[in-house]
């Protein structure tokens, strides 16, 4: 009798070949998706634990056709052991990242495991050809980016980019993590716009409120500043978006994209799914913020991008309970809003 192949390391679990397990070591079932899948924000130049070129591997076997993986010239770009400040060498790793997924890819099909097929989409991309970058100066770099050049000439060479396709994440930090006065961010928040702007490139927004504000106060200025500047005409998404209905009303107001991401799947998270179940069907779309915010079933472990197949699901459900769409019909918009807005 022939011997059976072993598990390709590192990509499915040796003892029962699955992705995925709970915190109590189950093997999670993966959602099987009705469309391909976009991970519209994901960074894996964060991972602590995980291997970047394992994860691009399991997002690409689990029905991911597009990552986008955001670049900041600051927090990403300053005393990292492996490219420091070099641009160049940051963007040579994840070309590697992306190659050695690619060896991984072919030993998985040598075992039999394929990325699944969307019949009745046409064109679509496989995700090693189609990892893209966003490129902005986070909150936290708000003061570097206005008055370091480097920052500068570190974004202008990440948005030369051929992986390039928008500015991002910038915005509005008021949290507890972010110490910098909000008329600093606001200035960096405004320069990257316009330079957006300029650059016929989408923009990524980053929007976090001071804890219990019931005056949303960063989305409100963020909302003034894009009714004054106005939305770049290559479109925006509000990343990672965890409010409700009222909150997001201003932003789909002015044809923002919503992204939804793991907490929409949080079990105290009516508001985030009520959102969901209000969004128009021509801007929501879906993301990880990877490695943050894993999904339930898997909440609490490192979130990677094969993780936004369970977002979709949840999505799509929330979608169909409230009569916008059919699973398939959502999971269809979710895919297309994406590569509208992103897909290079």
């Amino acid at each position: 009798m022939p011997r059976k192949p072993q598990t390709p390391p590192d990509v499915l679990a040796p003892e029962d070949g699955t992705l995925f397990h709970d915190a109590k070591g189950r093997p999670v079932p993966l959602p099987r998706p009705l469309a391909p899948l976009a991970d519209t924000h994901g960074h894996l130049t964060h991972f602590r634990t995980h291997d970047a070129s394992v994860a691009l591997c399991r997002a690409a076997l689990a029905g991911v056709c597009l990552l986008v993986v955001p670049i900041d010239p600051t927090g990403d770009m300053e005393g990292d052991a492996t490219w420091g400040t070099s641009v160049g060498a940051l963007l040579g790793w994840l070309d590697d990242q992306v190659e050695r997924a690619c060896e991984r890819m072919g030993e998985c099909a040598a075992h039999g495991l394929v990325p699944p097929e969307f019949p009745g989409f046409a064109d679509v991309p496989d995700l090693l050809g189609n990892v893209r970058i966003v490129a902005g100066a986070h909150p936290y770099g708000a003061r570097r980016y206005l008055e370091d050049a480097s920052v500068r000439a570190r974004l202008e060479e990440l948005m030369a980019s051929p992986r390039c396709v928008g500015v991002g994440e910038i915005g509005l930090d008021y949290g507890p993590y972010n110490e910098l006065p909000r008329d600093v961010q606001l200035a960096a928040f405004c320069a990257q716009l316009r330079l957006a702007a300029e650059r016929n490139l989408p923009v990524e927004l980053h929007l976090r409120d001071a804890d219990n504000d019931l005056s949303a106060a960063a989305h409100a200025d963020a909302a003034r500043v894009l009714s004054e500047e106005g939305v770049p005409s290559a479109g925006c998404d509000i990343h990672c978006f965890t409010c409700g209905p009222d909150v997001m009303q201003p932003f789909v107001d002015l044809g923002c994209h919503i992204a939804f991401g793991g907490a929409a799947t949080f079990r105290r998270s009516e508001d985030i799914r009520a959102a969901v179940g209000t969004c128009p069907e021509g801007l929501i779309i879906s993301e990880t913020d990877a490695p943050y915010m894993a999904p339930v079933p898997l909440r609490g472990q490192e979130c990677e991008p094969a993780m936004v197949a369970f977002t979709a699901s949840l999505l799509a459900d929330v979608r169909a309970r409230a009569g916008i769409a059919t699973r398939g019909e959502a999971y269809r918009q979710l895919w297309e809003n994406a590569t509208s807005l992103l897909g290079g």
